[in-house]
């Protein structure tokens, strides 16, 4: 019988919020057994938008979903202790407080890693472990605006703009992630464990593409575009007929040729103005009209159906009532359901990447507070007794 591809691997996640509980989360949905430790009064996403009817926050199930959940109050010493003996148990230790906490707790990666050298052990803050701004509290917040994201991000007459999601958070959840997997392919190799060192803002900053080479070799300075991507064009969102957003990216030699024959303008491919890639962006502002011109006179779904079939990358801007009325995104799975502890319905999202021969997992959603505590520490030989 196929398995996941983490099964076997037991991870211990010590953290809150967002940034380490979605690294745990694509390390459960990949098979790994995730223990979430929480302190008596619950990680405070539990607390975060809109609550479900037993007052956890739908988001926390979702984003918490496939884990085990475990309940110690680290500012006791007992508590430590026990959790001190669950990690070495462990395969991965995930955690993402402030630099020096879970040091000053005993449960620092040099204290377990002596015990235990091949234990991987993560830490996310929002600078690093080291460096002049370590000690510095930071979210995701934080690390978009200092990494350079949000600088990049708005109208080009308007404030820096937020993207609309925890995105710093999440970026640094996906290195942790691959983290962790290097790491487990480094240790069946060596048998050494390792300390990775994730960084939200170095998450950010690593995104900036283009950004830094150019200005070091040039000294630009890339600013706001809006919608527009300044290098390459025609690629923007452009009105429709029934006040709709649609995303058009038509810049590649041969679509963009197939565009202008499909608007009823192949003069245009040859035009001086637009006739390569480098002219369309010299001239960005024209062509941006001309395709909103031939958008504006037509419904979002006829524009959908032309461009497909005439092979030109495009598609609707969604609100989430629209993704989940899409047929695509349900085929593929993109949209599920689980149930919580309660028996109630959660709705989240499908698993990525998709494995051929090793399947990944959606089993539940986000349990109670604590809910298994007794359970994993008899499952893991640990007598609480002896730390009385």
């Amino acid at each position: 019988m196929a398995i996941a591809p983490l099964t076997g691997i037991r991870v211990l996640e010590l953290g809150s919020f967002i940034a380490g509980p979605s690294a745990g989360r694509i390390l459960a949905d990949l098979g790994a057994e995730v223990l979430k430790v929480e302190p008596p009064e619950g990680d405070d996403l539990r607390n975060w938008s809109t609550p479900a009817p037993d007052g956890t926050s739908w988001w926390f199930k979702s984003h918490n979903r496939n884990k085990r959940f475990l309940c110690f109050d680290l500012h006791r010493e007992r508590d430590r202790k026990i959790v001190r003996e669950i990690a070495l148990r462990c395969d991965v230790v995930l955690e993402n407080f402030r630099p020096g906490r879970m040091a000053e707790w005993g449960l620092g990666a040099d204290e377990l890693r002596r015990e235990r050298p091949d234990l991987i052990y993560v830490s996310i803050s929002g600078f690093g472990q080291d460096g002049p701004y370590a000690k510095r509290a930071g979210f995701g917040n934080i690390a978009e605006a200092m990494g350079g994201l949000r600088y990049i991000t708005g109208d080009p007459q308007g404030p820096p703009m937020r993207i609309g999601i925890s995105l710093g958070d999440e970026l640094a959840a996906l290195y942790a992630a691959l983290g962790v997997l290097a790491a487990l392919i480094a240790r069946d190799r060596d048998g050494k464990g390792d300390r990775i060192d994730v960084s939200l803002i170095e998450s950010c900053f690593s995104l900036m593409e283009g950004i830094l080479p150019e200005y070091k070799a040039l000294g630009k300075i890339r600013e706001r575009d809006g919608n527009r991507i300044a290098i390459t064009a025609p690629n923007n969102v452009y009105p429709t007929a029934d006040g709709k957003w649609f995303a058009i990216g038509a810049n590649a030699p041969s679509v963009f040729r197939r565009f202008c024959a499909l608007i009823g303008r192949p003069e245009l491919a040859d035009d001086p103005r637009f006739h390569n890639n480098q002219a369309r962006t010299a001239h960005i502002e024209e062509l941006d009209e001309i395709v909103a011109e031939w958008t504006k006179r037509r419904d979002a779904a006829e524009i959908s159906l032309l461009l497909a079939e005439a092979g030109v990358p495009a598609g609707p801007v969604y609100s989430i009532a629209e993704i989940c009325a899409d047929p695509h995104f349900r085929a593929r799975g993109a949209i599920s359901e689980i149930q919580d502890s309660d028996g109630n319905t959660v709705a989240t999202y499908g698993v990525v990447p998709k494995f051929a021969e090793h399947p990944t997992r959606l089993e539940r959603a986000a349990g109670r507070l604590g809910e298994e505590t007794e359970k994993v520490l008899q499952e893991l030989g640990i007598d609480v007794e002896s730390f009385a």
